[in-house]
């Protein structure tokens, strides 16, 4: 009879999509701290741990966070651009760094719900 398999937590995210939403986070943190909005950057990096607690409710607030950080990315894309489209400068590069930044950081909170790989049985 084969051994059976470990059970998996159904809230464990696969380790990669624990790194994308930690380097999210750490993103935010930045870009709070460097528009003077330190208690954005305080909340971002209380964040952190999040995305590596494996409990419904953690996953749930990590999620909601990285929604409203992908917002906040949006929110800045159209200022930056604005300003810079009435001084007369290019706006390309900047669309596209901080809409990839969005993209991401959006991307990455679905991802913190799918379940990792189902551990395999030990090897004889």
């Amino acid at each position: 009879m084969p051994p059976a398999a470990a059970p998996t937590n159904p809230t464990t995210a696969p380790v990669g999509a624990r790194i994308l939403a930690t380097v999210a986070f750490v993103l935010l943190a930045a870009h709070f701290h460097r528009a003077g909005l330190e208690v954005g950057a305080g909340v971002a990096l209380l964040l952190l741990p999040f995305p590596w607690i494996a409990r419904p409710w953690a996953t749930r607030a990590a999620q909601a966070a990285l929604v409203l950080g992908a917002l906040e990315w949006l929110r800045t894309l159209s200022l930056h651009a604005s300003q810079r489209l009435a001084e007369g400068r290019p706006v390309l590069r900047l669309g596209l760094i901080l809409g990839t930044v969005a993209l991401v950081t959006f991307a990455s909170a679905p991802l913190l719900s799918r379940r990792g790989r189902k551990s395999r049985p030990p090897a004889r």
